[in-house]
């Protein structure tokens, strides 16, 4: 997430033959925010924020600035709360578009062309996205990503690419349930429902809590699988990274939707602030990779007496959070196989930071 304080996460996979028998994840480091700006006029730490966040700093900006308004106690317009909005959902579509199509999907030669120039308009969507609104560019990109995409044969609100319509067909084909196949486990999901108590954690614990976030034992998913948990109630309790990837498709192709009629529905809260009193305020962002969380507290002279955030990562790869429950008591195929799609999954969780992945043989160092 951020170019100063970038590290990977480091994760481990422990094997019993073709069975994932446990899992450790070392976190990456974080920036100490509260070390940084305590004692800082608000004002002067937004133009920081993109410099500290490489990724997602359209939502960093949005739930900074949403939050400060709530300690102050003043209320954004309608149409600032709709520009910010559509901004963030921009760039949610930038960075899902960049972490499928560079990341994520292989393509060979057929679809190299369609993948140049989808980054091409992604990256252009991206710095629309972050000057503001400028409602004619913006549509020329986002009818450019959609051309793409449909090169590319992923077109719709759908979870599956159109049959034929290579390679993103046929890039999935590869995953299926022979290559990792994985335990049904309950999945518990971050919502606008958990807000006021992750809000009242953070202020009341700060980094102890941000570092590794837990709701009364419960460690729930954020990101696409929560959003579209959030839409369909029902889920695969077993999905793998074939049905996690087709999840990200359908989002891009909902998001472009959205993006040429804002009417449309979105999920609910995609911005939310909250006003505490005593000049304490938060917001939360639902970003590319879920569910962002600022909160500050000012003094009298409108400086920062407290400020904590917390990141979709922290969730997602937490050490006993849903990518190491969904991956354990997996069993996967021998070889590049098998360690591809575990690769895949991982990925499929989107960590704001890059991974190491190692398999080790259970007992052996």
């Amino acid at each position: 997430m951020s170019l100063a304080f970038r590290s990977e996460i480091e994760i481990t996979v422990w094997l019993a033959g073709c069975s994932i028998v446990d899992v450790a994840i070392l976190p990456r480091s974080r920036p100490a925010v509260m070390r940084l700006f305590a004692g800082k006029p608000a004002s002067s730490v937004l133009s920081v924020l993109p410099r500290l966040f490489s990724l997602c700093a359209v939502a960093q900006q949005v739930a900074y600035l949403s939050a400060v308004e709530a300690a102050r106690g003043e209320d954004a317009a309608a149409e600032t709360v709709q520009r910010r909005v559509t901004a963030v959902v921009a760039e949610r579509l930038t960075e899902l578009v960049r972490g499928l199509f560079v990341r994520q999907l292989a393509f060979d030669g057929t679809g190299a062309e369609a993948v140049r120039a989808l980054m091409h308009a992604a990256t252009v969507l991206g710095g629309v996205a972050s000057e503001g609104a400028r409602e004619g560019a913006m549509r020329e990109a986002v009818s450019q990503i959609k051309s793409a995409v449909t090169a590319l044969g992923t077109t719709r609100e759908t979870q599956c690419p159109e049959p034929g319509r290579a390679p993103a067909a046929a890039h999935l084909a590869r995953f299926n349930a022979q290559a990792l196949s994985l335990p049904a486990i309950e999945q518990s999901f971050l919502s606008v429902a958990d807000d006021p108590d992750v809000i009242a954690r953070l202020l009341t614990e700060g980094a102890s809590f941000s570092g590794a976030p837990e709701l009364h034992g419960r460690i729930p998913e954020t990101g696409v699988w929560a959003r579209r948990g959030g839409r369909e109630q029902i889920l695969a309790l077993d999905a793998g990274p074939a049905e996690r990837l087709k999840a990200r498709l359908a989002e891009v192709a909902r998001l472009l939707a959205w993006l040429d009629d804002a009417e449309r529905d979105l999920e609910d809260g995609v911005i939310a602030s909250y006003s505490l009193g005593n000049q304490r305020g938060a917001a939360a962002v639902e970003c590319a990779r879920g569910r962002l969380y600022h909160a500050i507290e000012l003094d009298d002279e409108d400086r920062i007496v407290r400020f904590q955030l917390l990141a979709p990562t922290e969730w997602n790869f937490h050490a006993r959070g849903p990518l190491v429950q969904s991956l354990k008591g997996s069993r996967l195929a021998a070889g590049p196989r098998g360690q591809d799609a575990v690769r895949t999954f991982v990925g499929s969780f989107d960590p704001c930071v890059s991974f190491n992945l190692n398999f080790h043989e259970a007992g052996r160092a």
